[in-house]
């Protein structure tokens, strides 16, 4: 059984409920990274451990195949299939968010949930952050992290101008649930609103260095772009559920285990350079991540709280 929190924390939990979003890319000047860092650190607050159901809520129109890219991402994070372990995986790079439970004595267990799909745009094309706490209601709300991906012409508050995705819990709703609790992430799909700065580096950057961009591993730049963000904020949710795990720098504007490492995919790594990548010899995609199914992925570098440094898969 998934837990957030101790019974002391439920009075907190409820009188900051919609107040511990945190962004899977806050959009900024890159030369920020090139300042003095401040530390990473543990504050004291509980993490996400147990049995943890993701289930995914697609809002507007997605393709099967964009929607299985997604999924096949979330098998792909404890899988049991066997993979050549020459190869870096995608569960190779959950294992590093389970270090931050071993080091507590926790442990988890991820796996896809139910899938729920609203193509009929009920809410219409442009959305509150209420809403969107509102629409992540409609996965498990127990034991659950509920992930809201919107379509590309779906305006939502907040999205491209400050930020790419959020993450932050909520409360269950109807009968029996009043002390449930759910983790909820929402990432929009920025291939026609923001690409240069939501899918980075399988577009241009609006900002900074202007490097050509990498060929994406599923040849979308929107959901490739979703899978970062995707990967960012399920890390944040685990590390950092309540807004005093595991971050860096004010709790207001947390850099979590992702987002501490913004802009780093592979060895090399420096501002508007993502790093030494892996190369589809076919497709000439780049990736750093083998999945299910015969998935290729890119994936954000995590911050390592035993070396004490941003971790790479390549």
């Amino acid at each position: 059984m998934a837990s957030f929190a101790s019974e002391t924390l439920t009075f907190i939990f409820f009188i900051s409920l919609l107040h511990l979003g945190s962004s899977g890319r806050i959009l900024s000047d890159e030369s920020d990274q090139t300042q003095q860092p401040l530390p990473f650190q543990y504050h004291n607050g509980p993490l996400l451990f147990g049995k943890i159901s993701i289930n995914l809520i697609w809002y507007g129109n997605f393709k099967p195949t964009q929607r299985a890219i997604v999924s096949d991402f979330i098998t792909s994070l404890t899988s049991s299939s066997k993979t050549n372990t020459d190869q870096p995986s995608v569960n190779t790079w959950w294992k590093t968010i389970e270090s931050y439970q071993y080091h507590h004595k926790l442990s988890n267990s991820v796996s896809l949930g139910s899938q729920f799909i609203d193509e009929n745009y009920s809410l219409g094309k442009s959305l509150t952050s209420q809403q969107i706490v509102g629409l992540s209601s409609k996965g498990g709300q127990k034991d659950a992290i509920n992930v809201v991906l919107t379509a590309a012409d779906v305006a939502v508050e907040g999205f491209c101008s400050s930020k790419c995705g959020t993450h932050g819990v909520s409360s269950g709703s109807g009968p029996g649930s009043k002390r449930s609790k759910f983790g909820y992430i929402w990432v929009g799909n920025s291939e026609s609103q923001c690409p240069g700065q939501c899918a980075w580096p399988f577009h241009q950057p609006i900002y900074g260095p202007q490097t050509q961009p990498l060929i994406a591993p599923n040849n979308d730049v929107g959901l490739d772009g979703i899978i970062v963000n995707v990967a960012s904020l399920l890390a944040g949710t685990v590390t950092n559920p309540f807004g005093n795990g595991y971050f860096q720098g004010p709790k207001e504007a947390p850099l979590e285990a992702a987002s501490a490492c913004s802009g780093t995919f592979g060895k090399g790594a420096y501002p508007g350079y993502p790093g030494q990548l892996l190369v589809d010899p076919t497709t000439g995609a780049s990736y750093n991540a083998h999945g299910d199914n015969g998935r290729k992925y890119l994936l954000p570098a995590l911050f390592d709280p035993s070396t004490s440094t941003c971790s790479t898969l390549v």
